[in-house]
């Protein structure tokens, strides 16, 4: 395998991050087969069968070639995936690009999505180059306004109409962070505060 410069292997202290695989078909599945899971997810159908997730994991193939990724997010002491995590739309013209991640509920609340988001975005700013990360959120989904706020992001407003689902229109708060804001985050916190 090719060494993944903008897309490689991350670790945190409860966690690894790695591309997704056919490994994970299963897991893929069962994230995004589950209603609570995919509750504010608008912009993609429940899986309803394992071609779903095959079809997912061929998309995140080769993320190197086609500059957008899936990390598995996994915990170090049990090897169990918890969730994803990972990078679309690269405008490698104006260093921006999209975030979007999800965990399995039974970890929520636990800090490894902040700890997993920690570590991307600073993929996103070091191996990538970015100068801008969006993410976009469900209205309704204060569990992730929280968490991006918590690191920094800044609600830039609603983009409104942003997804279709079954014939209705689904708003999003669309976030952002800038590079300059995150180093003077991680200096203004001594480095403690962010990495956790």
């Amino acid at each position: 395998m090719s060494e993944q410069r903008y897309f490689p292997k991350l670790e945190t202290n409860r966690l690894i991050l790695r591309n997704v695989n056919d490994a994970d078909t299963e897991f893929i599945f069962k994230l995004f087969s589950n209603e609570k899971i995919c509750d504010f997810l608008y912009d993609e159908e429940l899986f309803t069968k394992i071609e779903d997730a095959i079809e997912f994991i061929e998309w995140n193939t080769n993320p190197e070639e086609k500059g957008y990724n899936r990390w598995i997010i996994e915990k170090k002491d049990t090897n169990e995936k918890i969730g994803t995590c990972g990078f679309d739309l690269w405008d490698r013209t104006n260093n921006i690009a999209e975030i979007g991640y999800d965990l399995w509920y039974e970890f929520w609340g636990c800090g490894y999505m902040k700890e997993a988001l920690i570590a991307a975005i600073e993929n996103g700013f070091n191996k990538m180059n970015l100068n801008r990360i969006n993410a976009f959120v469900a209205l309704e989904n204060k569990k992730s306004t929280t968490t991006l706020e918590s690191l920094g992001f800044i609600n830039e407003g609603i983009y409104r109409d942003k997804h279709l689902l079954r014939g209705k229109y689904y708003d999003h708060y669309s976030y952002s962070l800038l590079k300059k804001d995150w180093n003077k985050q991680k200096i203004f916190n001594n480095m403690g505060a962010v990495i956790e």
